[in-house]
């Protein structure tokens, strides 16, 4: 089936897709521009009428991927539809046009990440309280809460005053070395 589908997708958008098997499907590389074509593509030429979820991904120098899930009930057969917009000037046309679904799926893209959905009818925040100030899904957010505040949970080793030494305290990933209280 696989063989069908990149076939497909070659015949339909020559050099400019890239194909790439994987496990139950086929992930299928576009360029932002061919965005809605290849998701308008995957709904009509491939019976791809489910739409399952879509995200982003933070791959810090390259931008950022955006992932859409569908899937074909009458054939069987599932497509990630993948592309990338840059870092600097994050926007993408929605597909909404073409899924419904992906509407509350590009709000929390939106949210999370800060990529703008060029045409979306409610880009709006979706989880985050009103005023929240950032992105919290980029690889530079810093969870600046989990310093300032200690966890609640259980103490280090050592700490309860027998047993083994405490460990060398990390910070938490992306935390500059200035936050926080020190020690």
């Amino acid at each position: 089936m696989s063989a069908a589908l990149t076939d497909a997708w070659t015949t339909g958008f020559g050099g400019e897709v890239t194909t790439e098997e994987t496990f139950g499907g086929l992930a299928v590389g576009v360029p932002a521009d061919r965005w809605v074509d290849a998701l308008v593509f995957a709904r009509d030429e491939l019976a791809c009428g489910f739409f399952d979820w879509l995200t982003g991904v933070d791959e810090v120098d390259e931008g950022f991927a955006i992932v859409a899930h569908v899937y074909s009930l009458e054939r069987r057969h599932h497509l990630l539809v993948r592309t990338r917009v840059p870092r600097a000037d994050p926007v993408l046309a929605t597909a909404t046009g073409v899924y419904r679904g992906a509407n509350w799926h590009e709000r929390e893209t939106f949210e999370m990440f800060g990529v703008v959905f060029e045409g979306h009818p409610n880009l709006v925040p979706l989880l985050l309280p009103e005023g929240f100030e950032g992105h919290p899904l980029r690889k530079e957010f810093v969870l600046a809460s989990r310093v300032a505040k200690p966890w609640p949970g259980a103490k280090e080793p050592g700490e309860s005053g027998h047993g083994a030494p405490s460990r060398r305290r990390v910070r938490p990933p992306g935390v500059p070395d200035d936050w926080g209280p020190h020690a």
